[in-house]
């Protein structure tokens, strides 16, 4: 791999910037505004990697030059000597060039944040809601490998197991990620319990990933759109169930959009829980319009989140598991299920990654 001119240009502007925005953090003016200041910290310490590394690039560049004058000499052993520095220079330089690139891509500005997740029973009635449940257990394992925490905001139990419908926020530092690959229909093979026959049933849940909204008034809510019921919370019984009308239903009457919270006790928090979920939905809605209209004429990329679109499918008989996204799939269900996400996410974001490396190129 190597850097082409345009990659070279952008990295000398960032690393101009990276001394501009150090000057400018020492000057009165700077220091006396808060939000500026934060602002130009951010940018700041961002281009500190690149720049960084960008330095150790050229640095590696002269160790080359220098080992190929080496090789030059008549002395044999300093000849051997110059041709392992120069293999090692250009192998470290070659790793320092696919970092620069990597350094180079877009940034996702939700990448950091928390999300809701969404998850859906579809077509398959009982089954479905069962794989539901597989999927949320999923997600929650992995969840807990990564140190995050993950509460509930809505459930809608099966008939039988599992969830026709259930809605989770999770907070967590990346959570968004390495969760926003997960948007879409996930189909599940297997034969039901209640399956005389042993035959393989299909059944399908949806997910959907939404990124929380650190400001709801970002969105454009007006009080006059909404309309707020309050009802009591029903629960698995205990101390959880509520006695008083906490639990939220918003419904947004320009979309219809409507949600639900009732795991907190208290109605104050679980209304601030439902605006959010609200917000992140509206969002997604104007996001998902965007992205139709640009995808009009051009392949639909990696983590679309577009509902209709068939990401995985999960053969119990076979323990197998594939992502149609990439055309990977590997015969390891149960660790995916045990929360081993990581196998197919890594993939995923390399994929993403080489796509948006090609948008650079061009």
């Amino acid at each position: 791999m190597s850097l082409l001119p345009s990659i070279h240009t952008r990295l000398d502007q960032a690393r101009e910037r990276h001394e501009e925005i150090g000057v400018l953090l020492g000057t009165p003016e700077i220091l006396a505004d808060q939000n500026r200041f934060r602002e130009l910290s951010v940018e700041y310490s961002q281009l500190g990697p690149v720049v960084e590394t960008w330095e150790k690039w050229h640095k590696l560049g002269q160790s080359v030059e220098d080992a190929k004058s080496l090789l030059k000499s008549p002395d044999a052993d300093m000849q051997e000597l110059a041709s392992e520095e120069l293999a090692s220079a250009i192998k470290q330089r070659e790793a320092l060039e696919e970092q620069l690139n990597l350094l180079l891509l877009p940034k996702d500005a939700d990448d950091d944040k928390n999300i809701f997740l969404e998850i859906r029973a579809g077509t398959g009635g009982d089954e479905a809601a069962l794989f539901a449940g597989d999927l949320f257990r999923m997600y929650h394992r992995y969840v807990e490998n990564n140190g995050w925490q993950i509460e509930t905001i809505n459930t809608s139990n099966g008939d039988h197991g599992g969830y026709k419908e259930i809605v989770a926020r999770v907070i967590g530092r990346g959570a968004y990620s390495r969760f926003k690959f997960e948007s879409g229909t996930h189909r599940v093979q297997r034969v039901p319990e209640t399956e005389s026959q042993g035959r393989i049933h299909t059944s399908a849940c949806t997910v959907a990933v939404l990124p929380e909204r650190e400001n709801i008034e970002g969105v454009d809510i007006q009080t006059s759109e909404l309309k707020i019921d309050t009802y009591r919370a029903s629960g698995a019984g205990g101390q959880h169930v509520n006695t008083t009308d906490s639990a939220i239903r918003i419904t947004h009457l320009p979309t219809g959009l409507v949600v639900e919270c009732q795991d907190e006790r208290s109605q104050h928090k679980n209304k601030a829980r439902a605006l959010s979920l609200l917000s992140a939905r509206l969002l997604e809605k104007e996001k998902a319009e965007q992205a139709r209209e640009q995808a009009e004429n051009r392949k639909l990329q990696v983590g679309s989140g577009d509902r209709s679109q068939r990401i995985r499918t999960y053969n119990f008989p076979q323990g197998r598991v594939t992502d149609h996204r990439i055309n990977l799939t590997l015969y390891k269900l149960e660790e995916l299920l045990g929360g081993n996400l990581d196998m197919l996410i890594q993939p995923l974001t390399q994929e993403n990654q080489a796509e948006l490396l090609n948008e650079l190129a061009n």
